[in-house]
């Protein structure tokens, strides 16, 4: 089977009729494990629960004193490693009044007092050479914790590639969890197709955290990407899963999926022994109820060229539910037929109990680097609304194999703009628009789904398109209140540019093209000289925060989030101009909060404030997106924010660093 529609004819049995026992839930009673909730004022969990809603229900904060936060505590992460981090990413995690959370060029774990920020302890794993040869460094996003209501657990992949349990209480290494408290995911048993990684120079990692449910602890892993992949024939991804409280393995799912596997057959010409990658590098939803996890799935090595491997590619860049206990696949749909633009699953799936059409779902939705939004039902993976296969233009790379259809989701609309034309470009004055329109007459514009070309200095010297690593939606994804049923996510209009030149050598790749330019050689090219006198080529909003009502698939609301940067309000040829908020081009890079009143959401760079130099942590009303707050940071967003309750004070905490600001968490309170 090359092409699937509609995921529900991909089950392996029908979820809806099995008893509880067989989707991993207890039978015959309510569920025995212990519930990862925002609900008593916690923060348990990296994306606020297993289905990653970023969504408290704490109400203290709101429109009318946002405005009146200051700051309770701060702590600078810089002496957690031999050199400072300017990119810290975590989300800290609070239960029982311990913030728990990772910094540091050596991914140093930290608990603190929830209410003040002393540090309680901490915990670092040096790994030398193994760490230095990580595709993902520095401290990452965070760290998992478990609790079976009487003992507490933190769980996290160092840089290395290491799996650790560490006692709550104390950080210390829970002595009975895998050979001394860690599991050392560089064996054997992970590979899975005979081949060995190197414990020390094995190319993969993780900077995601680990997700929780029930007692089972997931994770899949990164590779090392770039414009030119040393080979094709790189490590295979899978997803990994072990107990909790022994650290045995349970399972692991092919993403690249064996012969005999579902899914070995979309490589053509056994394709699947011979390429990689297709692993699952951002964060893994889980229904404990349900006993299902929900895998977003990378693309395949390389992310441009696919003429080593022909077909449909599964399991790339497909959304996979797999039982919980078992790594059984349950249903998958394949968002991104044969990829090849880079829309990676780079967002958490975001689990969303809608009524369409009188109709109660278990739904579970999708945001992605192309700007639309997939939902499903949970349990079936049947489309909620329909998506349609729909042909989409056709390429002419030498030996490249072209699907002839992309799947389209009806509902809800693309929440920014996608695909390239005229348009699209900078039209503040007449002369900056005919400018952007001489700069482009030497690439291909199209809708989205236009295939790389061949760079070649006469032109095209690159397909251009919104998305993909300049736009959509990123890894920090959305936010979803269980209450309204509307779910939040912030975006990027940016361009992004895909282009191919024949592979230099095998000494750089043994793959026939890598992404490059005609003029610039290996490497992201395409865009060095696309600006207007400095000014983005594209015409604002640059960044914009959605809101969706997910039980009839519209957009409510959107508003250009963050301000104008400085480089537009200050530029000459805008002298005079009233220029429109047009929001920040990083705003896909950041992910937002929500509460029972307000979505929450920092901006991603430094201007010029009110309080000097910094950034601005802003609140808008949930229901109509109005702006109705915000309070000054001394450096962006670079991390989600999370919010708690501790000594009956709601506190909202977020990672802020970049541009020679090390990283540092930021606690805000109402004053007393």
């Amino acid at each position: 089977m090359t092409r699937t529609l509609f995921a529900a004819a991909l089950l392996v049995v029908a979820l809806g009729v099995l008893p509880a026992a067989a989707r991993g839930q207890p039978a015959g009673g309510e569920p025995t494990y212990h519930t990862l909730t925002t609900a008593h004022g916690e923060w348990p969990a990296y994306g606020g629960d297993a289905g990653h809603t970023r969504y408290s229900p704490l109400d203290q904060v709101d429109a009318s004193n946002f405005g009146d936060l200051e700051l309770a505590w701060r702590f600078d992460t810089a002496n957690l490693g031999p050199a400072p981090e300017f990119k810290l990413e975590g989300t800290p995690l609070m239960a029982g009044g311990v913030l728990y959370a990772t910094g540091g060029t050596r991914r140093t774990v930290v608990a603190l007092d929830a209410a003040t920020g002393e540090l309680l302890w901490m915990h670092r794993e040096n790994e030398g050479e193994r760490a230095a040869a990580s595709p993902r460094r520095l401290s990452g996003r965070g760290l998992a914790y478990w609790s079976d209501g009487e003992e507490a657990r933190i769980l996290y992949v160092t840089i290395g590639f290491r799996l650790v349990a560490l006692d709550a209480a104390s950080g210390e290494r829970i002595a009975g969890f895998g050979a001394g408290g860690a599991v050392d995911l560089k064996t054997a048993a992970f590979v899975g197709d005979g081949r060995r990684i190197d414990p020390v120079t094995g190319a993969i990692g993780s900077n995601a955290t680990p997700t929780v449910a029930r007692d089972v602890v997931i994770f899949g892993g990164t590779f090392a990407d770039g414009a030119a992949p040393p080979t094709h024939n790189h490590i295979k991804g899978l997803v990994q899963a072990f107990d909790v409280r022994s650290g045995r393995r349970l399972w692991t799912f092919n993403t690249v999926p064996r012969p005999g596997e579902f899914g070995a057959d979309t490589w053509l010409g056994d394709s699947w022994g011979t390429n990689g990658n297709n692993g699952v590098w951002t964060q893994i939803s889980a229904d404990p109820a349900l006993g299902i996890a929900y895998l977003p799935v990378e693309s395949p090595t390389g992310d441009y060229y696919g003429g080593h491997r022909p077909g449909d590619n599964l399991f790339g860049e497909s959304l996979v539910a797999v039982d919980l206990l078992t790594g059984e696949r349950l249903w998958h749909f394949q968002l991104v037929h044969h990829p090849l633009w880079g829309f990676d699953m780079a967002s958490p799936p975001i689990l969303a109990d809608i009524t369409v059409g009188g109709r109660n779902i278990e739904a579970v939705a999708q945001p992605g680097k192309q700007a639309f939004l997939y939902v499903f039902d949970r349990v079936t993976g049947e489309p909620v609304w329909p998506i349609e296969e729909r042909p989409v233009p056709q390429g002419d790379v030498p030996g490249e194999w072209y699907s002839p259809t992309q799947p389209f989701p009806t509902e809800p609309p693309a929440y920014d703009r996608q695909g390239a034309s005229l348009d699209d470009l900078i039209d503040f004055t007449p002369a900056l628009r005919a400018e952007a329109v001489d700069l482009v007459s030497r690439y291909k514009l199209g809708p989205m789904f236009t295939p790389p070309v061949v760079s070649r200095p006469e032109g095209p010297i690159a397909t251009l398109g919104l998305g993909a690593g300049s736009g959509g939606t990123n890894w920090p994804g959305g936010g979803y209140d269980p209450e309204t049923h509307i779910l939040y996510v912030p975006s990027r209009t940016g361009f992004y540019s895909w282009e191919l030149i024949p592979s230099p050598g095998p000494d750089v790749s043994d793959m026939r093209y890598v992404k490059g330019t005609a003029k610039y050689g290996v490497g992201h090219g395409g865009l060095r000289d696309l600006n207007v006198q400095g000014l983005p080529l594209v015409k604002p909003p640059y960044g914009r925060l959605s809101a969706i009502d997910l039980d009839r698939g519209e957009i409510l609301w959107q508003r250009p989030h963050g301000d104008t940067p400085d480089l537009v309000k200050n530029h000459p040829a805008l002298a005079g101009l009233e220029i429109p908020r047009t929001g920040e081009p990083c705003t896909h890079l950041i992910g937002p909060l929500v509460t029972a009143t307000l979505v929450v959401m920092g901006e991603c760079g430094f201007h010029e404030t009110p309080g000097g130099r910094g950034a601005m942590l802003r609140a808008y009303d949930k229901a109509t997106g109005d702006e109705v707050g915000a309070v000054f940071m001394p450096a962006p967003q670079s991390g989600s924010p999370m919010t708690y309750l501790a000594g009956g004070r709601q506190y909202i905490v977020l990672a802020v660093s970049g541009r020679g600001h090390s990283g540092e968490y930021l606690a805000f309170r109402l004053p007393s």
